[in-house]
């Protein structure tokens, strides 16, 4: 048996058998990229191996906070990030280990680093790229806290944020400032369904010389690997579908390890020395994971947003039935949309997997396995009527999540875009008739029923 030390976690294969093959990278190293098994698998395997002191096939829960050092080197090179390993659970824990290069895999990227929430894996990214006076751009089709999160919690660090209408990809290319240092995506969007053209924004990110971030959360990678058309870093709420049974709160955020960070001399975080690692730069000591490392060891380190090694286990745990769970989410949102495409209540239906939607040729060109199940349609009776549904339904659990085995419904102008104007509502795709579904994995007639009998007693309300 040979055993490689990836990054932070023991991976035993068989001698000359490595689950890795070996390509260079842009400078001509030779770097580990996933083997070519099928997305099924990797859910299942990717990372793990069974536990080398019991044989353990799962992977444990590491309940722990430390771990002992070999000796008062052993300890040194840990600290000065000259070997990798175990230091404090705040920083890895190999648990939550497995998981981050298990996302990895999925998505086609060198590196992950683990956090306690999605919006936590959005402030490493941000913190990592940017400095006080900097800006990015962002798609206004956004879930709203992440709206909130740029537009004002940012603001107050003196990081600026530009929101633009991503309906013509173009509006990010004349949105673009000297001082932008990123475009952020959903490339499929929260709440309304919409999906984004990400060659097209991929190229003016490219043009720039800007990394492009992609929130995945709700495509998941089973429905898009936004790598594979050239974004930069990725971002997971894995508190949605990757765990997908509503029970644990996670984020995760991916490198693809194909960014020239030292291009331009625009990301001196990256290329400049960093005096709290005795001057250590990272892109040229670290390579094509440097970006997830100084994510990791400046920004998890000192700010402490890191993921429970439970909620790793259960994120896991949920990640190998996800390709399972999402034909089923997709099947099921497909009838559900056609159903209410044509109910009587209804004034739309925004939804991808359908033909007469806007995104539909979008949706096959990028979510070849179909669009997901998140979307929104609109009631007759606005406002009230959407307050009048979401109280009126049986089955369907009224809450603010998504990516649930469950099916959850929700009114976002009343909840998830309540502290946006009137004006960002609309733009986002929330307005005051808007209903957001997450279609769950229920009997789909009995999805039908419940909405059927809500929208009748909504109209009575």
């Amino acid at each position: 048996m040979e055993r490689y030390q990836h990054r932070s976690y023991f991976i035993e294969t068989p001698e000359n058998e490595s689950p890795m093959s070996k390509k260079p990278n842009q400078s001509g190293d030779m770097t580990a990229e996933p083997a070519p098994y099928g997305i099924e698998t990797l859910a299942i395997h990717a990372g793990a191996q069974p536990e080398p002191v019991t044989g353990a096939r799962n992977t444990p829960i590491f309940q722990t906070t430390s771990y002992v050092f070999e000796d008062a080197e052993h300890a040194a090179d840990l600290f000065n990030l000259q070997t990798f390993g175990f230091i404090y659970s705040r920083l890895t824990n190999p648990t939550v280990a497995v998981l981050e290069e298990r996302v990895a895999t999925l998505e086609g990227g060198r590196a992950a680093v683990c956090a306690a929430s999605g919006h936590a894996a959005q402030f490493l990214a941000f913190f990592t790229l940017l400095e006080p006076g900097d800006e990015f751009l962002s798609s206004i089709n956004l879930y709203g806290g992440s709206i909130t999160q740029f537009g004002h919690s940012f603001k107050r660090l003196g990081w600026n944020c530009h929101f633009v209408d991503p309906s013509d990809p173009e509006n990010f290319r004349k949105a673009l400032t000297p001082k932008c240092k990123a475009i952020f995506i959903e490339v499929l969007a929260n709440p309304g369904g919409v999906v984004l053209d990400l060659e097209a924004i991929v190229a003016i990110a490219k043009d720039a010389g800007i990394p492009l971030i992609v929130d995945n959360t709700i495509a998941t990678p089973y429905l898009c690997r936004p790598m594979d058309w050239g974004a930069d870093l990725i971002v997971h709420s894995t508190t949605k579908f990757l765990s997908g049974h509503g029970t644990s709160m996670g984020g995760a955020l991916i490198e693809s390890g194909k960014f020239d960070w030292a291009k331009d001399g625009k990301f001196p975080t990256m290329t400049e020395p960093d005096p709290a690692y005795h001057g250590l730069t990272f892109y040229e000591t670290f390579g094509d994971f440097g970006f997830t490392m100084k994510a990791r060891t400046v920004a998890l380190r000192d700010f402490g947003p890191s993921m429970s090694p439970t909620n790793a286990f259960y994120t896991l745990t949920g990640i190998e039935t996800l390709p399972l769970r999402m034909d089923r989410h997709v099947a099921n949102a497909v009838k559900v949309a056609e159903f209410l495409d044509g109910h009587a209540a209804v004034k739309w239906v925004s939804y991808a997997g359908l033909k007469s939607s806007p995104y539909h040729q979008l949706a096959e060109k990028y979510l070849p396995r179909g669009a997901g199940s998140v979307f929104t349609f609109g009631l007759k009776g606005g406002y009230e009527a959407g307050i009048n549904l979401v109280e009126s339904v049986k089955l369907i659990s009224h809450l603010a999540n998504v990516g649930d085995t469950r099916s959850l419904i929700l009114h976002p102008a009343s909840t998830t875009h309540r502290q946006l104007t009137d004006d960002q509502r609309e733009a986002a795709g929330a307005g005051p008739d808007v209903i957001r579904l997450s279609i769950g994995l229920e009997t789909v007639d009995d999805l039908l029923a419940d909405l059927d009998q809500g929208m009748s007693q909504a109209g009575k309300k």
